[in-house]
């Protein structure tokens, strides 16, 4: 794409997200207030009085952070063991036209925790592995019930902070089941329907077996009669013999309804294998707008929202402007990457103005691949229209720390927010230490247990994180399932747990995570990852809540740190940018930095 066209399409893309932030967010406080009122109500609030009837809830009688904290924990893990079961036993279970056997236990672990922590992290091919109601029952009701709970989460940290000297933070069944109910079911409802007039399917049909134009010539392992592969006379290699092939599977499938939420929700996790990049997945440059767009639509809203919510229209701006300007810089460095290209490549022919299209769907190209990698890295999402492992190592490099960020960019429904608040108040801790007084926020005092709580979070989610990227790489399990040697094995192996510890869920898809013989160590490690990176996050979050709604207002003075404007945000953008730099460079410089400088001396991996 030549560079007038991607930055026109760029200025489209940033309109159209600042033009829906003010109305979805008004939306957002109707929905968030329990007695607010929609222009849904007369169609949904039967369904959600309903909703309470049976499930006995009270929606006027609010909890404190320990009472919100059980009942979420509990409602996700509830969640978990039944896709967990849906899973092991889905070739017991209708809708599965292909005969498609149950998972293994460790797959399944994987696959369950990934979903119900909004991760969708893939450690298999979804048209070859998971059935049709699998994947609406098991997985999709997850992008609904994961996604509102992050935005539950966020609506609690919002309240505490706004609220004078309260005990509650809200109802965490009113929050779910007004999420639900009034946002993400009607929007997806249409997004659904917009993606199947763009050519995404949406059937219950079995695969298709549809015979090709042209007949092609591959190489295949050659097999005895028990149908063993037969190996070279060296015992290392199979024998290899030319198989023509004339025929290719389609598969079919309930797409649009599942594809529609993941993007809404910033759940990720394709349908296909080849997830955004496939025709049947994304198949017109109007659908990847549309895609991209809805990834960032929640989380840009919120921002506004919580403006709104404490009084401070300003502060949202502020924190929306944070958001942005990493948003823009992470953009420019993946894009310049990738369109500076591959030395190596460039000197086998390959025009320097190519750039680099390995890995990369030609519908799009290089600007859309890396405006998508952008969006989907930096909020939380997963879902991927270009193999992340074909990047330049500086492109990985940017996508990689998106991730270890904390995925405040925007970040995931909810979980971008109460991301990003906890670096708020690092930052005013920060500025009020600088200037020798006690800091406050939006005229709460801000004391040693709100710091530890975010220290917390900060120290326990990048431990895991390089933790289980220095188990991996030191494994003969973690290094058997690497794609590539050196440095971006090793970026492989840091990609993975940064995606699974953000609750990302996309990957350097070099890397085998569900081997073929079996080995659990990979589905494991990340599944608990996923775990860590979601529990250790909500309970100190809610934590942060009530110790804030506790506390009283102070009027402002001379001396109050101001939290809008250019000098507050310039202070969050630097607070976000230190504390990442100061955890993962030494990692980062080990895989992706170490590999730029073996790549401009002419060694690839």
């Amino acid at each position: 794409m030549h560079a007038p066209l991607a930055w026109f399409q760029f200025a489209l893309y940033a309109a159209a997200l600042v033009l829906i932030t003010k109305p979805l967010g008004l939306f957002l406080e109707q929905v968030l207030d329990r007695d607010g009122k929609t222009w849904l109500d007369r169609i949904v609030k039967p369904f959600e009085q309903l909703t309470y009837r049976v499930c006995g809830i009270d929606p006027t009688k609010e909890q404190g952070w320990i009472g919100y904290t059980f009942a979420l924990l509990t409602f996700s893990t509830v969640g978990l063991l039944f896709t967990y079961f849906i899973l092991r036993f889905q070739d017991h279970l209708p809708l599965n036209p292909q005969g498609l056997p149950g998972l293994s236990p460790h797959l399944a672990f994987n696959t369950a925790v990934s979903f119900a922590t909004n991760t969708n992290w893939q450690s298999y091919g979804g048209e070859s592995t998971m059935s049709y109601f699998s994947q609406m029952v098991g997985l999709t009701i997850h992008n609904f019930t994961s996604a509102a709970a992050g935005i539950a989460i966020a609506a609690a940290l919002v309240r505490g902070i706004a609220r004078p000297a309260a005990s509650t933070i809200g109802n965490v069944w009113t929050d779910l089941v007004r999420v639900t109910y009034y946002l993400l079911l009607p929007v997806s409802l249409v997004f659904a329907l917009v993606l199947v007039s763009q050519g995404m399917i949406q059937n219950f049909q079995p695969s298709i077996v549809a015979k090709t134009m042209q007949s092609y010539t591959i190489p295949v392992a050659k097999t005895d009669a028990a149908g063993h592969p037969e190996l070279s006379a060296d015992g290392k290699s199979p024998v290899l013999v030319d198989r023509t092939v004339t025929t290719q599977t389609l598969a079919q499938g309930p797409m649009a309804s599942q594809v529609a939420i993941k993007m809404l929700g910033t759940n990720g996790g394709g349908f296909f294998n080849a997830n955004a990049s496939h025709p049947y997945e994304n198949p017109t440059p109007l659908s990847n707008f549309l895609q991209m767009l809805s990834i960032f639509a929640i989380p840009s809203a919120l921002t506004y929202w919580m403006g709104r919510k404490v009084k401070n229209q300003r502060h949202g701006w502020a924190v929306w402007s944070a958001m942005a300007v990493l948003f823009v810089a992470g953009l420019l460095v993946i894009w310049w990457a990738e369109a500076a290209g591959n030395p190596i490549h460039q000197g086998l022919g390959v025009a320097a103005t190519d750039g680099n299209l390995e890995g990369k769907e030609t519908r799009f190209g290089i600007f859309n691949s890396a405006l998508f990698a952008t969006i989907t890295t930096a909020a939380s999402c997963g879902a991927v229209n270009a193999m992340h492992d074909s990047f330049t190592p500086l492109g990985g490099l940017a996508l990689l720390f998106n991730m270890q960020t904390g995925e405040v960019i925007f970040g995931g429904v909810g979980a971008g927010l109460y991301g990003m608040l906890t670096f708020v108040v690092l930052a005013v801790f920060i500025a009020g230490l600088m200037v020798g007084r006690t800091p406050e926020y939006l005229g709460k005092k801000i004391h040693a247990y709100d710091v530890k709580l975010v220290m917390l979070i900060l120290v326990a989610l990048s431990a895991t994180l390089l933790g289980g990227t220095a188990w991996a790489s030191v494994s003969p399990w973690g290094q058997a399932g690497l794609n590539n040697a050196g440095p971006h094995g090793f970026s492989e192996m840091l990609y993975a747990y940064s995606s699974a510890v953000g609750n990302n869920g996309s990957a350097f898809a070099g890397l085998t995570a569900n081997p073929a013989d079996g080995d659990p160590h990979w589905n494991l490690t990340l599944g608990l990852a996923m775990l860590i990176g979601r529990l250790l996050a909500i309970v100190p979050i809610l934590a942060l809540a009530g110790s804030f709604a506790g506390k009283k207002v102070l009027p402002a003075s001379a001396g109050t740190f101001k939290v809008e404007g250019v000098t507050f945000t310039v202070l969050l953008i630097g607070t976000i940018v230190l504390v990442g730099a100061l955890t993962f460079l030494p990692a980062l410089a080990m895989g992706p930095v170490v590999e730029h400088f073996l790549m401009n001396s002419g060694t690839l991996f």
